[in-house]
């Protein structure tokens, strides 16, 4: 789009075994102190508890990131993360078979995002990240036809970042465990306004796509940010947002 990325391909992967074998494998020969964070989908409850147990006998995974913006197959489809019922049963059916870290990645799509929050923190998380991506489409004005083979897609990138600030300030006012923010993260000013709006830390994936470094750049120019200001740690910054 002019000012993100829409896409409708879905959670392509190869699957918890071949992830397991050949993933985390790598992860452990090549960068063995780094701590992984296995982001996790289902289709139905079950099936986001059996990936974990097996997930837990990885000596590697230091915790999960439980995206509940899939459809909840059991419900007619209905994402796990609209509804406060759906994404509570979501995260305790993680926390019974984990003590590890459990981070629940909460969907846009909502009329309130801090009641879903506070639900999962409720079911033991012990971190939110958001926002997933915004519901929109794409449409052919010569072809008359949608863009996108699903019709509908998800949006990220800069285009969402209003909408992203908005939600991780709000949550992070509703619940008193970490928030990671993203959405339209493209460089460190835009980590900082996240961290201002009460991001304990954020995560980059769109801007990744336009240059696979930009994650080093939100780094370097956090320590510049700081460093300039006389900040002496970048924690300092999270929830320093001045409203009054």
């Amino acid at each position: 789009t002019a000012s993100g990325m829409l896409n409708s391909i879905g959670l392509q992967n190869p699957g918890v075994e071949v992830f397991c074998a050949r993933d985390l494998t790598w992860l452990a020969e090549n960068v063995p102190s780094l701590p992984v964070i296995v982001n996790v989908s289902g289709h139905s409850v079950a099936d986001y508890a059996a990936v974990i147990e097996r997930l837990e006998h990885e000596a590697g995974v230091a915790g999960y990131e439980v995206n509940i913006s899939c459809p909840n197959v059991d419900e007619g489809g209905m994402a796990f993360g609209t509804s406060c019922t759906a994404a509570a049963e979501v995260t305790r059916a993680c926390r019974e078979v984990t003590g590890r870290t459990l981070i629940v990645k909460l969907s846009p799509n909502v009329t309130d995002i801090a009641e879903i929050a506070r639900a999962v923190v409720a079911e033991g998380a012990d971190a939110v990240s958001l926002i997933n991506t915004l519901l929109g489409m794409a449409i052919d004005a010569d072809t008359f036809r949608p863009k996108l083979a699903r019709v509908v897609g998800g949006l990220s990138g800069p285009a969402v970042k209003p909408v992203a600030l908005r939600m991780v300030w709000q949550v992070a006012q509703a619940v008193e465990v970490p928030v990671v923010g993203m959405g339209g993260i493209m460089d460190a000013t835009d980590a900082v306004e996240f961290m201002l709006a009460g991001a304990t830390a954020v995560a980059v994936g769109t801007a990744s796509f336009v240059d696979p470094r930009a994650c080093e750049r939100v780094i370097d120019g956090l320590e510049e940010f700081c460093r300039e200001r006389g900040i002496a740690r970048v924690a300092q910054v999270t929830g320093a947002l001045r409203t009054e």
